[in-house]
Formats: structure tokens, C-alpha cells, sequence
């Protein structure tokens, strides 16, 4: 006899690329890690809102947020169906932008993105 085990689901928000996103994923996140009583959520707040403001500013379509615990670790992945990569820039003293993924990878244990077979892709961050 075989037995399946379905896994839980993995909190999700789906939000309308604007300016309003990336507070309401910080929002989403801070309320998961009350659920599992994580104190201190001041990276995964910053990874959040990070991923998500990328997503608005040079993704395309509604962004879907996922957190999930994967072990001892913290993963948030962030979706959009823009077919650009993000990357690190080179360090601009005079930009006024542009510093957020350079920032995110310093606090985060790895980071990365995979594309979607559907188009777009997922964004990710483990703390």
C-alpha cells in the first residue's frame, strides 16, 4: 500500500505591483514569524521588501510572495513574470539607487533566482 504525505501549505500573498507592495510584504512576513515566534524579523522584513520592490519596479505582472521555513533556515521567495535577472551592481558612490540586492546579500545566508517555465521567475533569499 503506498501513503502519500501532503506537505502544508506555504503561506502566500499575492499582491498588484505598486507602491504599496513592498510594505504589505513586509506585513506578511512579520505576521509569519509572530506565528512561529521568531523574534527578531528585521532581515526578513529587509529581504522582503527588497525582493518585492524589485519585482514592482523591473518585473511585470502581480507578485506572489512565499515564506517558508526550511529547516533551522528562513526562506522567502518572491515571483513576478518579468523575464530579467537580477544582479549586483558595481558599487556607484553617486547613484541613488541600486544598492538593495548589494545589501540583501550580505545579511542573507545565500540568495538567488530561478527562471519559471511559464515565464518570469522566482527570486529567493535564505536567512
Amino acid at each position: 500500500m503506498c501513503a502519500s504525505v501532503l506537505a502544508p501549505e506555504v503561506p502566500t500573498i499575492v499582491l498588484e505591483p505598486c507602491d504599496q507592495a513592498p510594505r504589505l510584504a513586509r506585513g506578511f512576513l512579520a505576521e509569519r514569524f509572530v506565528e512561529w515566534g521568531i523574534e527578531d524579523d528585521y532581515v526578513g522584513r529587509l529581504v522582503a521588501s527588497e525582493l518585492v520592490t524589485n519585482a514592482w519596479r523591473h518585473g511585470e505582472g502581480p507578485i506572489v510572495v512565499r515564506v517558508f521555513r526550511d529547516g533551522g533556515a528562513v526562506v522567502v521567495e518572491v515571483w513576478d513574470g518579468g523575464e530579467g535577472r537580477p544582479v549586483i551592481r558595481s558599487e556607484d558612490l553617486d547613484a541613488e539607487s541600486g544598492r538593495g540586492l548589494m545589501l540583501m546579500a550580505q545579511l542573507v545566508r545565500t540568495w538567488g533566482f530561478r527562471p519559471l517555465n511559464e515565464g518570469g521567475k522566482i527570486t529567493w533569499a535564505r536567512f
